[in-house]
């Protein structure tokens, strides 16, 4: 753990009432189930049918929920009409490098647009690419161990701060000057500009004794591999590769690499997502 030590030291440094009884009057035969007849009818069309012209979808949802599912479910936002609506998000995820220029590019001009237009129908994901060692340290970067501390330093951001306009607004400032990366003025800088603490990443980049930042960038590094994933940066939109910016140049981008396709293509799939889990009701 040496070198961990060392990698932080460098940066410290730069139910309800009972209901009573009652006897109920007698009625007819022909009464009572005329009376049934239209319960029946009334409950079928209720859960089933379309009691109203324009109605398109049944009032009640009758999948069985488990305990998890019923209590998130009572607490579902619902549209304007009073239903419950479902909320599936699209997985967007961007493979960087902290010290990489095409890194800056590409949150830049492609990811940070299209997460400030729809981030809440968006569940996104940074990730980082490098190589797990069997070294002390643990990890290598393509840029070096300043590199490898930059990456931690934003995964501690994310993990501190989960929520994207946070720690991805710290990742962009930081990436807007990533030849400086770690430097202590622009971590404080950074974090000062987007509310988050310096001390607390500082924390987490020294917890125990540098391991647990360690942890999470070889687990970041393994997803990207997982993936297929070599090149900064990599978009990915629902676990396929959308468009690669690698060399000052867009790539492998056939839908486009422009956020107004990005867009279109998020907007279809959330769509699809959320059309496909009502059919399953």
């Amino acid at each position: 753990m040496e070198e961990k030590k060392r990698l932080s030291d460098d940066f410290q440094q730069p139910q309800g009432p009972p209901i009573a009884a009652y006897t109920r009057p007698r009625r007819s035969g022909w009464l009572v189930f005329i009376r049934a007849a239209l319960l029946a009818a009334l409950t079928f069309l209720v859960l089933f049918g379309h009691p109203f012209p324009g109605q398109t979808r049944p009032l009640i949802n009758l999948r069985p929920l488990g305990k998890s599912e019923s209590s998130s479910t009572s607490s579902a936002p619902k549209d304007s009409e009073g239903y419950h609506v479902l909320d599936k998000k699209v997985p967007l995820e961007a493979h960087i490098m902290s010290k990489c220029p095409d890194a800056r590019d590409c949150l830049r001009d492609l990811v940070l647009p299209v997460m400030a237009q729809l981030s809440p129908r968006i569940a996104f994901t940074l990730s980082y690419i490098g190589t797990p060692t069997d070294h002390d340290d643990g990890v290598e970067c393509k840029h070096g161990q300043t590199e490898c501390l930059g990456n931690m330093l934003e995964l501690c951001a994310a993990d501190l701060y989960p929520d994207p306009k946070l720690y991805l607004g710290f990742t962009m400032c930081l990436t807007r000057k990533y030849a400086d990366i770690p430097q202590r003025d622009l971590v404080q800088d950074c974090a000062l500009e987007h509310g988050l603490a310096f001390d607390k990443l500082n924390d987490c980049l020294s917890k125990d004794d540098g391991g647990y930042a360690v942890d999470l960038l070889q687990a970041s590094f393994e997803r990207s591999s997982k993936a297929n994933v070599t090149k900064s940066c990599t978009v990915r939109l629902n676990e396929k590769i959308r468009c690669i910016r690698d060399g000052g140049e867009w790539k492998d981008c056939p839908d486009g690499s422009d956020k107004e396709s990005l867009v279109r293509d998020i907007n279809a799939l959330y769509d699809q997502l959320n059309t496909e889990s009502l059919d399953g009701f």
